[in-house]
């Protein structure tokens, strides 16, 4: 999984007035959780522009100014209500050893035949909680979505999970192609196969008609 370093400053004092203040600089106030004891820093807005406002997902090394670097992720993210400036952040240190839970998008592969016969598209969960070792924390979980007809769904138990876990019931739906009013009835195509690859054989096999003897005068 790729990362991105962010640099911050350690807050000495986290009262409500010195939080106030940070925001007031353009600064977002910020914790990281999971070590021996929570590290408060803040850093620029800005700093965070690739790391929240992005479809992907990343772990992240936080660089303070007294030299220390965490290797984390990202937990929690709290917007004003009105302005949708970032209010404050969470995250979570993470260790080589340790596994981790994350959520991580999904992303479609493929042409559906059910699509191509009319039917819609419907993404039901575009990201799914994954549990691995952070070196195993893959950028993204892939769907092949080809052989999707028309009222079919696709399950977690389709995908491969190599040196992860999905940490989702078998049974939860990822995506779904359903009917539309434009849609035609896609299992002509798998009988229309059939019927052609049975015909090939059929003529493959069959002998010439025997021509016919001239009529005696």
């Amino acid at each position: 999984m790729k990362s991105i370093t962010i640099n911050g400053l350690e807050r000495e004092s986290v009262g409500k007035v010195s939080t106030k203040a940070l925001r007031n600089a353009g600064k977002v106030p910020c914790v990281v959780y999971g070590g021996d004891a929570p590290i408060h820093f803040s850093a620029d807005e800005i700093a965070f522009k690739d790391l929240v406002y992005t479809p992907e997902v990343h772990t992240v090394v936080i660089a303070l100014d007294n030299g220390t670097k965490v290797e984390c992720i990202l937990q929690d993210i709290q917007f004003h209500p009105v302005t949708d400036k970032i209010m404050h952040i969470d995250f979570y240190q993470i260790f080589d050893n340790k596994e981790v839970t994350m959520e991580i998008p999904v992303r479609l592969t493929g042409n559906s035949r059910g699509v191509r016969n009319g039917g819609t598209l419907r993404i039901v969960n575009r990201k799914l909680r994954v549990k691995a070792l952070p070196a195993d924390l893959p950028d993204f979980i892939e769907a092949d979505i080809t052989e999707m007809r028309i009222g079919h769904k696709m399950y977690i138990g389709a995908i491969a999970q190599e040196n992860f876990k999905i940490m989702h019931p078998d049974n939860t739906v990822i995506c779904q192609v359903r009917t539309s009013r434009t849609a035609v009835d896609d299992s002509d195509d798998e009988e229309e196969e059939d019927d052609a690859a049975e015909g090939a054989e059929g003529a493959e096999g069959a002998e010439a008609p025997a021509a016919e003897a001239p009529a005696e005068s």
